[in-house]
């Protein structure tokens, strides 16, 4: 064990009020591949650039497209939670977190047993028609050919902040809250280039902000320990 998770697991044990902020980057050892990295989404060969499909203005206008390539490349059903995804979880039973803020889609931090988890982009697990709002679940779109229709025969879609969309005002309240109360910060497996999910920690008032994440990032400067490791780990030594 590094002295910098010697730290940090002394913060957490200090800590009542600990908040985490994670990205793609937290996902990425379950199987999921992030947008950015070597071997992610940003860097495959599609006829659109995936920020251009994931965008409101092309689900409006390319649902079969859109679906086509979320069926293939944003489900993925089969993903276990990781040993990031379980230490959360235990440390907030244990009183010491309050609070998992992610930007990922896939419900891992639900299924590791988290309670309290802001998802800033919605999730994968939550799709609804737009025509009577009848909900549907993650396995009925990844079945359906073609784009997923409801009983009335509306279009379903998922709960996912794309590209033009807002985030959900409540989450954002929430998050904002619970960042500005927190008495630890860390933010783990993002970049903190994609906005306004990343703006959230300037929030932070406290005086530990703990960044774990393979590359630099806009908040290094800020940080009062920065752990250079893979985040399942650093977690799993905690």
């Amino acid at each position: 064990m590094t002295q910098e998770i010697t730290t940090l697991s002394r913060w957490l044990s200090e800590s009542e009020r600990a908040v985490f902020f994670g990205g793609a980057g937290v996902s990425t050892e379950s199987g999921i591949p992030d947008f950015r990295s070597t071997d992610g989404l940003y860097n495959q060969e599609y006829a659109y650039p995936p920020e251009v499909i994931l965008s409101h203005t092309f689900f409006e206008r390319n649902t079969a497209e859109f679906y086509r390539f979320y069926q293939q490349k944003m489900l993925y059903l089969d993903a276990q939670p990781n040993a990031c995804h379980r230490k959360l979880a235990e440390l907030e039973r244990q009183g010491h977190l309050r609070s998992v803020i992610t930007q990922n889609i896939d419900g891992l931090h639900q299924a590791a047993g988290s309670k309290r988890v802001l998802e800033l982009h919605g999730s994968v697990h939550r799709n609804y028609c737009k025509r009577c709002g009848k909900f549907y679940d993650a396995a009925y779109m990844r079945q359906t050919a073609e784009v997923p229709r409801c009983s009335c025969g509306g279009v379903i879609k998922p709960d996912v902040v794309l590209y033009e969309e807002g985030l959900d005002s409540q989450t954002l309240y929430d998050s904002i809250r619970d960042i500005s109360e927190a008495d630890l910060l860390i933010v783990g497996g993002t970049s903190l280039v994609v906005y306004p999910a990343a703006g959230l920690i300037d929030y932070y008032q406290g005086r530990r902000l703990v960044l774990v994440n393979m590359s630099a990032t806009a908040a290094d400067k800020r940080a009062d320990l920065i752990i250079r490791e893979p985040i399942g780990k650093v977690f799993a030594q905690l």
